[in-house]
């Protein structure tokens, strides 16, 4: 077991090795040092606060027209999130960081169920999660 164990330190450096782990903490720390669009989060989450607040309160006291507006605020607050560069660079990042993560995971949910992790084909589409597939087997 301690090989194992080791082989998966070893896969774990490798990871934070790898360019897609790499540009992910670069365009996170890019965001985070982007103060218009640390203003704009703590803004966003100000809203999200609002509007759970109002959710909480009972019906004589729910206001639907100021919900209705922390809404639309939340909304476009969020639509500017999206369109920060640092953030647009950081989801980017992140989607390619993810399918590593996805691709690592299938090839290990493979062998624990007995398949040869080197049939793994990077583009077949596996979620890794076989009660929603009928191809693989």
């Amino acid at each position: 077991m301690q090989d194992i164990l080791e082989l998966a330190k070893t896969l774990g450096h490798a990871i934070q090795a790898d360019e897609r782990y790499l540009k992910v903490r670069a365009a996170q720390e890019g965001a985070d040092k982007d103060e218009a669009l640390q203003e704009l989060i703590g803004q966003f989450n100000l809203k999200r606060i609002a509007m759970n607040a109002e959710t909480a309160k009972g019906e004589a006291e729910k206001d639907s027209e100021k919900y209705r507006q922390l809404d639309s605020e939340m909304r476009e607050i969020y639509a500017k999130i999206m369109e920060n560069p640092n953030m647009k660079a950081y989801q980017v990042a992140k989607t390619d960081l993810d399918l590593l993560t996805r691709s690592v995971m299938t090839i290990v949910n493979m062998s624990i169920q007995g398949m040869d992790p080197d049939t793994y084909e990077e583009n077949s589409g596996c979620s890794g999660d076989c009660s929603a597939c009928g191809g693989c087997h």
